[in-house]
This record gives C-alpha cells, structure tokens and sequence, in this order.
C-alpha cells in the first residue's frame, strides 16, 4: 500500500509512519520541517515538506494512495481536522480515478471523548459523553462523526489515549519536572486512574486499521491498553525512579490542558481486538516505569 502520514515527525505520527514502513508499506510522510525530512528519509520515509493546512502541496498525491492518516497536532488542531477531512474529500473528488477503490482516511481523536468518569466502564462501542469529556476536547465527537459518514472516503477514527514511551509524550513534562526539581505532582484530586498506551502498540493499530480498511471502515477504535493505570500509584513510582526528595503531591489545574488530565475514564477496548486481531505488546507504564524514564533520560542527552 501506498500511506501519507500528516504529522509525521510527531509522537503520534513518526511511529506510525516506522510502523509501516516495517510492515512493507511505502510511507510519505508531511512535515513542515527540512531538517525533520532528513529524519523522515533516514527511515525510508518519503518526504513532504508543506505546512500542513497548505493542501494543494501533497493531496494531489490522493490519486495514488491507499489511505491518508492525520495524526496532526497542534493548538489549532479543531480547524485543521475539518479543514483537512474537507481538502481530502475535494481531491478524490478532482484527482482520484473513477474505478479506484475508496481512500481509506484515518482521523486521530482521543479518549478523553469518554468523559470523566470514575465508577463505570466504557468501551469503543460507548458513545462519547461531551458533558463530562474536557471542554479541550468535547468538540472530537462532532468530528468523529463527520468522519466516520463521509460518503467520499472510507473514514475510520482511532482514539489513543495517553502515550508512553521512547522520549516520553505527555509524560515527558513531568518526568523533566521530577528530574530538574525533585518534584513529582499531578493536576487535580488522589484517586484518579490513567488510560494509556505504549506508542509502539499504538502505531500496530493504525497499521492493522488501514491493512483492514474493508472490515474497520466507519469504526471508531479505542486505542487504549485492557487496564488503567492508578494515578497515585504512578505517582509514587516516580518518586522511586526518579530520586524525588519530597512526596508527590496534586495541584489545581491552571489550564483547559491541565483539567483534562484530570480526567478518568475507565476503557476496556475490545474492537481492534475483535476485529482487527490487535494485542497491546508492551508492559504497563508503572511496571516498567523506570526503562521508560530511562529512555526519556538518554532522548533528552541526545538532544543536548
């Protein structure tokens, strides 16, 4: 298959477009950044530098893919979702053969779409509740629709919750908070629970997602390991890894990002299971925590 990668420098994208790239697949991969191509290049990653709301400078490439993936991030992310999903369907429309077979379009969302919620399970057959979800991100369950009916792509969602792993994501501000301080502290109230997911098993996902675009198109996929994690024990453990002096502590949330980290939902994902044959590899992020603060440790030495 032939895949475009949007965001492909990204924590989200770059071990996305990796992933593919060892399963045998040819990867384009857009970045804003020439330094960054040469990255992508060394992966065997087809380069496409463009500002990634500038769309005539890779769509017209539609008429040969088999599937774009927008694993885009940003502060502006709420426009470019639709503005991309927008573009996409245009260019098939004006450059994709009439017998070609549908362009599979994967739109990256988010678990806190479940809301916050501290006694009930849900799973990717729940629907969102944008009363209690972060008003950060209430707005993804709008988008997730518009994907997922487009009548000009076959638009699936994936859903990550919080990555761990390699230089660290989310978790890297507070791993660099612990390391620099000696202070480990968290945004709201103790008993809190953590959805999260390795991003390498993040990445197999969206592999198997387009591979079977047939049977996944129209999904919505929770890309989220079988458990949750305890805050306060993750907490505790980074005390431990990291040499932290004091006790972890909570603090009030300053911003709309810190009150969405507050956010607890409970997730037993079983449809990438069920149809896609998807199995989370990677051990839990307290039980291996200190190989990955490690990791985080040695990414923040090369950069150095």
């Amino acid at each position: 298959m032939k895949v475009l990668i949007l965001g492909a420098t990204g924590f989200i994208g770059l071990p996305i477009a990796q992933a593919f790239v060892r399963a045998g697949h040819i990867v384009y991969g857009q970045t804003r950044s020439a330094a960054k191509a040469k990255q992508l290049a060394a992966e065997e990653i087809i380069p496409i530098v463009a500002d990634v709301a500038d769309t005539t400078a890779y769509l017209p490439i539609g008429a040969t893919l088999d599937a774009i993936i927008d694993a885009v991030g940003g502060s502006d992310i709420k426009d470019t979702s639709d503005l991309l999903l927008r573009a996409t369907a245009a260019a098939v429309q004006a450059h994709r053969p009439a017998l070609a077979p549908k362009l599979t379009y994967i739109w990256t969302s988010g678990t806190w779409i479940h809301g916050d919620n501290r006694t009930e399970v849900v799973s990717d057959s729940t629907a969102p509740d944008t009363e209690r979800a972060p008003a950060l991100t209430s707005w993804r369950a709008a988008q997730e629709q518009r994907v997922i009916t487009s009548t000009e792509v076959n638009g699936l969602v994936i859903r990550p919750s919080l990555l761990y792993g390699r230089s660290g994501s989310l978790f890297a501000r507070f791993f660099a908070r612990a390391a620099s301080k000696g202070v480990v502290a968290w945004p709201g109230t103790p008993g809190g629970r953590l959805a999260t997911i390795h991003t390498d098993d993040l990445a197999e996902l969206y592999v198997l997602a387009t591979e079977k675009a047939a049977i996944s198109k129209g999904q919505i996929f929770d890309g989220t390991n079988d458990v949750t994690e305890s805050t306060d024990l993750f907490l505790q453990r980074l005390v431990e890894v990291s040499g932290a002096k004091a006790p972890y502590q909570y603090f009030e949330p300053a911003n709309l990002f810190d009150r969405a980290l507050t956010t607890t939902t409970i997730i037993r994902p079983y449809l990438g299971r069920a149809l896609l044959g998807w199995r989370p590899r990677k051990a839990g992020l307290i039980d291996h925590l200190e190989l990955y603060y490690k990791a985080w440790q040695a990414t923040q030495e090369n950069l150095s």
